[in-house]
């Protein structure tokens, strides 16, 4: 018995509601401002096949990868009752170091799992050469613990050895656990709604409409490709590197046939020795990100969504990089860049529906110490931009735009947990491109540091800005500038790492949004 529209559309609400309530769970119950003020976390419910049925409204960077970490789990192991697997390693399916993923079976019958839940996060320090866990390194020894597909959690048992290894290669183990422990609790909530799910409706009936919703996302997509001009669409842009003039390239051909599209990144950069490599699972994150948001209707983001989509990424390319290559920034940075330049693509396919670039970069920025008592802290964020004007209107100021999803972190919190301060919080006004409409602005944020720390930026369009459409002008590019006393200024580098001394400053400003169409008269 097939399953009926009114019916697929109820558990469509059921299931994705099950992603949320384990994302609310994970937020209360998590130590760190990372994780409970910005929510850089996200949560998934998958079939008896690993393949996806919902997501949480969380961050697309992560939704889009987490299938290939739990590809990964079932393939190591035989998943057992009370059972939790942790994953981070980028080549096993990780993205980069600093996210966790935990995976956990939910058995109804029998003794094969029925379902999986997954949920990642992304810890504000996992060891490495800087605090933080976004180092300027060469290889990812230097970034920090690497976890292959380890069970931390057997038969409802927690491993406290393994859990020990873990907690001894970080700077704040504490907050390390307590973030650990409520990605645990989450996927213990989800597995409760789950088989509640099941005792109200029927195995038959859930695994019925999880297949569904996948078949109905297929279609719609197929129909979206269908509506677009066949033909193949080219476009690249760059990302920066740490040098001078430094640039790397990262180039799309987008073919569309049909109701099918073919994606091939081929003629990218090479892999590269510092940490801008991203893996398949990034690049395969932006690359159904960008299709999604192609559909106009509201539909469920399910495995069904990638179908008639063919990914092209050579490997030990910048989109598709080999072991031991770096990639703290590959997740945050080069899938921001990814996503540019499919839509630079298909911007000539659509030039109606395709909005100018937003800002292109997470900002991120990392750092840690020792405080009162000599306390050790390490703190991560990343900082919103302008986005891109479109056909539609302008772009919308001081946003997080694209692959990121995160809040920022209240000042009062940020405040209270760390030896900083913020002096400004404000719109970098008039930082938007210029056209017919204009780019949004991005923001102006300065910490005041009361306590020596070491300090790792890693940003980009900081020499070029996001490109406009249409006629509209590029965004201004961001700036990072370092005060100290009793010295000028210094203008410091999209990407580097430095020592800050109590009471000197650091100012970011982020980049703007591409401006769309020809100029106002």
């Amino acid at each position: 018995m097939a399953a009926n529209a009114i019916e697929i559309e109820l558990f469509r609400h059921l299931l994705t509601s099950i992603a949320e309530e384990m994302g609310v769970v994970l937020r209360k119950t998590s130590y760190s401002a990372n994780i409970k003020e910005r929510r850089d976390y996200s949560c998934a419910v998958y079939d008896r096949r690993g393949e996806t049925v919902a997501m949480g409204d969380h961050m697309p960077v992560h939704l889009g990868a987490m299938p290939l970490s739990v590809r990964a789990i079932r393939e190591a192991f035989e998943l057992a009752p009370g059972d939790v697997a942790l994953v981070n390693d980028p080549f096993r399916g990780g993205t980069h170091l600093p996210d966790i993923t935990a995976v956990a079976p939910v058995f109804t019958r029998g003794r094969k799992p029925s379902f999986y839940l997954a949920n990642r996060a992304h810890h504000a320090d996992v060891g490495g050469m800087s605090p933080g866990s976004m180092p300027l390194a060469r290889e990812i020894y230097q970034e920090g613990l690497r976890i292959p597909p380890v069970l931390i959690q057997r038969g409802g048992k927690i491993d406290r050895d393994l859990l020990g290894l873990v907690l001894a290669n970080v700077r704040t183990p504490v907050e390390r656990e307590g973030d650990l422990m409520a990605q645990l609790m989450a996927l213990r909530r989800g597995e409760m709604r789950l088989r509640e799910l099941v005792a109200k409706y029927g195995e038959t009936a859930v695994e019925r409409n999880m297949q569904g919703l996948q078949n109905y996302s297929e279609r719609m997509m197929r129909a979206t490709l269908r509506g677009l001009p066949e033909g193949t669409y080219r476009f690249e842009d760059v990302l920066e590197g740490e040098g001078s003039g430094e640039f790397f390239p990262v180039r799309v051909a987008v073919t569309l046939a049909g109701d099918s599209a073919v994606v091939d990144f081929t003629g990218s950069a090479a892999q590269v020795e510092g940490p801008l490599n991203a893996n398949l699972a990034v690049t395969t994150a932006a690359v159904m990100y960008v299709f999604r948001c192609l559909v106009a209707e509201e539909i469920p983001f399910t495995s069904g969504i990638s179908r008639p989509i063919q990914i092209v990424a050579p490997e030990g390319s910048i989109v598709n990089a080999r072991p031991p290559a770096a990639m703290a920034a590959g997740n945050v940075e080069t899938s921001q860049r990814i996503t540019d330049v499919i839509l630079g693509a298909l911007a000539q396919a659509a030039p109606d529906r395709i909005p100018a670039a937003s800002c292109g970069t997470m900002n991120n920025l990392s750092f840690g110490g020792s405080g009162a008592a000599r306390q050790a802290f390490a703190y991560y964020e990343t900082m919103a931009g302008g986005m891109g004007a479109s056909a539609k209107g302008e772009g919308w100021s001081a946003t997080h735009t694209h692959m990121t999803n995160s809040w920022n972190t209240p000042v009062e919190a940020f405040e209270h947990q760390y030896p900083v301060r913020i002096e400004s919080y404000r719109v970098r006004k008039r930082s938007g491109g210029q056209g017919k409409h204009c780019g949004g602005d991005g923001i102006v944020r300065e910490f005041r540091f009361l306590v020596s720390a070491e300090v790792t930026i890693l940003s980009d369009r900081r020499v070029r800005g996001a490109y406009g459409l249409a006629g509209g002008e590029a965004g201004k590019p961001g700036r990072n500038t370092l005060f100290r006393a009793r010295r000028k200024p210094q203008t410091l580098p999209g990407k580097t790492r430095f020592d800050i001394a109590a009471d000197d400053l650091l100012r970011i400003e982020t980049p703007g949004g591409g401006g769309w169409g020809g100029a106002r008269n």
